[in-house]
């Protein structure tokens, strides 16, 4: 079924689990992350920036999503990433998307508050979720640079002014990880997610998920991580796979050969992660 961020963080909640959210690069992938997701049980967000929807077409990713979602029988969300313009937002509502993050981090606090209320109002209005976020998480994503040096954690105090005043379905939050990490893990701060996690009633975000260890998913879940992206292992592995298979290839034979192996890569990546995710070992709270 097509639905809401706010749907599956609810069941999440509930059942103290955390969805998986997985960058989708191109339409390739798209079909194997939603088989993965049937395979395991589990709902799953399916993400893009807003190049990649660009590029592949608003419109065009809601009807392949609601498609291959109805046909696998499988609970999909499809959530716009890190937009940080208005108009992008709206085109992305009123294609279909059931969820927006607007991204206000590097805004002053008020600017922040002031402009997620008003997307915020506009896509409760057509009954589309939105995430916000509060700090900023370091790492390179989409061309865009934060050193280690300006990451700015969420402040506790700050979290729960920032939920009262906007409305916002979901909170990304800042503890430490960074976009685009994948030959290094990251230290998470699990006490500053406690502190969050104590003041804040709504689902809380994992952006950078390639740098957290595995080890520290049962913890990050037990403390209200409802939402957890995992982009740049999927898009290395996809890559590193293409590669490997194009470079052995006679130029004439069916693309198909060269790609298929590539989703199967990142179906299982999918597939093992949501695993993890369902915190089996610690099940409802």
């Amino acid at each position: 079924m097509y639905t809401t961020l706010k749907d599956v963080t609810l069941l999440a909640q509930k059942l103290n689990f955390t969805v998986g959210a997985f960058n989708t690069h191109n339409l390739e992938m798209l079909p194997a992350m939603l088989r993965a997701a049937k395979e395991v049980g589990a709902p799953i967000i399916i993400q893009t920036s807003v190049d990649t929807a660009r590029y592949i077409g608003f419109k065009v990713l809601v009807n392949a999503v609601k498609a291959i979602a109805d046909e696998e029988i499988v609970d999909a969300v499809l959530h716009l990433d890190h937009a940080k313009n208005f108009d992008d937002i709206k085109q992305a509502i009123d294609s279909g998307f059931t969820s927006v993050m607007f991204d206000g981090s590097s805004l002053p606090f008020k600017e922040n508050i002031l402009k997620t209320r008003a997307v915020v109002e506009y896509a409760h209005a057509h009954g589309v979720s939105v995430e916000g976020e509060l700090g900023t998480i370091g790492g390179t994503e989409e061309g865009v640079h934060v050193d280690a040096n300006d990451k700015v954690y969420t402040k506790p105090e700050d979290a729960l002014a920032f939920v009262k005043a906007t409305g916002i379905d979901a909170l990304a939050i800042a503890i430490g990880t960074n976009h685009g990490q994948f030959k290094s893990k990251t230290e998470v701060n699990i006490p500053l997610l406690k502190e969050i996690h104590a003041r804040v009633d709504i689902p809380l975000v994992i952006h950078g998920g390639t740098g957290v260890k595995e080890e520290d998913y049962p913890e990050l879940i037990n403390n209200g991580i409802r939402k957890f992206n995992v982009g740049t292992e999927l898009l290395v592995n996809w890559t590193q796979v293409a590669k490997d298979k194009f470079s052995q290839t006679e130029i004439n034979q069916s693309l198909r050969h060269n790609i298929i192996p590539a989703n199967e890569a990142v179906k299982e990546i999918v597939k093992h992660k949501m695993r993890l995710f369902l915190n089996t070992n610690n099940c409802v709270n």
